[in-house]
């Protein structure tokens, strides 16, 4: 009986037991550990480079395109008829010639018959006038030995008869004139130094007065239309043309052509002459025209003729701006502000304006000053108010170094 209650006693305090062995040895462990160590917590200021700004005079440069044009383009049109007779070399398609020459012959036969005609006539018209003087005077001598003391009237003296064999002279030195003109019209002569475009005859082939023998263009200067828009136009120096003063435009601004051909970029020098009369109604942009001399003349680096037909890109010198600040493009946040650093080293929002950009540059006049500092990091959650450190000390933040100019300018409004 004994034996069977200390069995169920100690069924009943070995777990308790051992229970309060593993609370024990609990607690000892955690009672028994190190202290963790205390670390001071420091916000981590992030390191910027700044660029100390400079006031500066930036030249615009307004960017369009457009396609080369001869400026001055004729119909050859004959004022006689006839066949062809005969064509010279350079009346052919690309042909080059000088003023002056003859391009073409038409039949002169039946003009010098029509001169030979009107010599004639005129011999026989002023025969009739000699004829008719002579009797004027016998008509003056023969009223005289009358003697009826009486002035003779016009029919007498054969005034009407004598003003009328003149007439008659005169016609017939005008139809000679006209004749010998036609004859001279038969040669097709070069008008101005240029070259034929495309040609619509050749020999043997009947032309009449109207018929258009060729298609021909000067090559004294090429010009080039320009599209602008309303923004651009404010930074260009183009003086307005009122009504009775000369169209062209005498030292216009100067622009640079650039063509690439075979995978070589040439260049051209022109000058703006002219602007259009009004703006395109649906771009809502004005064409200036610009020229460049001698196109086809050939240049000491072999450059290729500036042709007919090419398309060119362009850009015009427009106004300089004073004091202004040139800063890189990328450094604009949002469109619309910068980040400068105060003198207590802090992140400052500043909304600036822009007069002017391009695709590496922004031009700013207002909301910048002189010596400001402007954050050229990319720092991220930038704050109004943050704290940085310079880069470099100092070295950097005093620097007057400007970013390079660009190359390339287009319209703030693109």
């Amino acid at each position: 009986m004994a034996k069977l209650v200390f069995k169920k006693a100690l069924r009943i305090l070995l777990p308790l037991f051992v229970f309060i062995i593993a609370v024990a040895v609990s607690w000892w462990i955690i009672a028994s550990k190190p202290e963790p160590r205390q670390r001071e917590f420091r916000a981590q200021v992030p390191r910027v480079e700044v660029l100390s700004l400079t006031p500066t005079d930036y030249q615009v440069i307004l960017e369009s395109q457009g396609t080369v044009r001869a400026r001055t383009t004729s119909n050859l049109i004959p004022e006689v008829r006839g066949r062809v007779l005969e064509v010279s070399p350079k009346f052919r398609e690309g042909g080059w010639f000088e003023e002056g020459d003859m391009l073409l012959q038409i039949d002169p036969h039946e003009y010098r018959t029509e001169v030979v005609v009107a010599k004639a006539n005129l011999a026989q018209m002023e025969l009739d006038l000699a004829e008719e003087e002579a009797r004027v005077e016998q008509a003056i001598l023969d009223w005289k030995r009358l003697d009826s003391g009486e002035a003779p009237n016009d029919l007498v003296l054969r005034t009407p008869q004598l003003k009328r064999a003149q007439a008659f002279v005169e016609s017939a030195k005008a139809r000679l004139e006209t004749a010998e003109r036609n004859l001279q019209l038969t040669k097709i002569i070069a008008p101005y130094k240029g070259r034929v475009l495309s040609q619509n005859v050749d020999v043997g082939q009947y032309v009449t007065s109207g018929t258009q023998l060729a298609r021909i263009y000067a090559v004294d200067f090429a010009e080039v239309r320009m599209p602008l828009t309303e923004t651009q136009l404010s930074f260009l120096d183009l003086p307005e043309i009122y009504q009775g003063e000369p169209s062209n435009i005498s030292d216009g601004p100067n622009v640079i052509f650039s063509s690439t051909i075979a995978g070589k970029t040439h260049e051209w020098k022109g000058r703006v002459v002219r602007a259009a009369g009004s703006f395109d109604p649906l771009t809502r942009q004005l064409f200036v025209i610009a020229q460049v001399r001698n196109p086809y003349q050939r240049s000491q680096d072999d450059r290729p003729p500036l042709k007919s037909g090419s398309f060119v890109r362009a850009k015009i010198k427009g106004i300089t701006l004073h004091n202004v600040f040139e800063i890189p493009r990328k450094l604009l946040r949002e469109n619309s502000f910068l980040l400068t650093v105060d003198k207590e080293n802090r992140l400052r929002r500043k909304t600036v304006n822009i007069v002017w950009q391009n695709d590496e540059s922004i031009i700013v006049d207002k909301g910048l000053q002189r010596g400001e500092r402007i954050c050229l990091t990319d720092v991220p959650f930038a704050v109004d108010g943050l704290p940085v450190a310079i880069a470099g000390a100092s070295g950097i933040a005093g620097s007057e170094k400007k970013p390079k100019r660009p190359a390339k300018a287009r319209d703030p409004s693109s």
